[in-house]
């Protein structure tokens, strides 16, 4: 599925709708550069799992937990992972084969980790086509 996405909060729709759908024991791979609007997507997502509070990206705790929407909700950004042996020092397995829905920003460190069957959402710009143009392809669903 590819969609094009014209402003911040169609993407944010995209991700709440991503959310409202997900279920538990999934594990969503969020891609694209930096600046393209992974955290507004995840916000998004988070909205659509009924999470109230504020979702900012973990880029220095590696995940972050919210507990407080249908389902447990863990966000990783394995951007600064140092050593693939720190996800088993976070407990990632409880995360990926547990009750509540995973979403890893830059999966593609992690790669060997992740389970056999993942959702991938990847978010491209295209400045030709505008400045908050984003196309959006999701695989997997």
């Amino acid at each position: 599925m590819v969609i094009e996405s014209l402003s911040p909060k169609e993407t944010f729709e995209l991700g709440k709708k991503l959310g409202e759908e997900a279920k538990p024991s999934s594990v969503y791979c969020l891609n694209g550069d930096l600046g393209v609007g992974k955290t507004v997507f995840t916000q998004g997502f988070a909205s659509g799992l009924e999470i109230e509070g504020p979702v900012n990206s973990p880029t220095f705790t590696i995940v972050q937990q919210y507990d407080d929407g249908r389902l447990p909700f863990y966000h990783f950004d394995v951007y600064r992972i140092g050593d693939i042996s720190e996800m088993d020092e976070i407990g990632y397995e409880d995360c990926f084969y547990g009750e509540g829905v995973s979403l890893i920003e830059w999966s593609g460190l992690i790669e060997e980790l992740l389970p056999e069957e993942v959702i991938t959402v990847t978010i491209e710009k295209d400045l030709e086509k505008g400045f908050d143009y984003r196309k959006i392809t999701v695989e997997g669903l």
